[in-house]
């Protein structure tokens, strides 16, 4: 990645609005954003977003949202279906 060192500002009361889980500070890196996005994948089965869910759910810039989403496809732990949502690669459903 890039700007792994990069951190990224994250508005609690805007995420709060959304329905986002606050972070304790006011300041989220891409590795937090990698573990976050992991975590919920893991928690929610089957769990099936396009790039604007993604960026809408977790407040991200497009930038941002792009280069997690590369991140966790390089991994090979997203992959993409035919309709262009990103889902776990273990998945069974694509």
């Amino acid at each position: 990645m890039s700007r792994v060192g990069c951190v990224f500002e994250c508005s609690s009361e805007n995420a709060s609005q959304r329905g986002v889980a606050q972070t304790t500070t006011s300041t989220t890196t891409i590795p937090d954003w990698l573990q976050l996005i992991r975590a919920e994948y893991l928690e929610i089965p089957g769990l099936h977003l396009t790039r604007s869910q993604v960026q809408r759910l977790w407040g991200l810039d497009p930038a941002t949202c792009d280069e997690l989403l590369g991140a966790l496809l390089d991994a090979r732990f997203l992959t993409r279906t035919r309709d262009g949502a990103y889902v776990r690669a273990d998945a069974d459903d694509r």
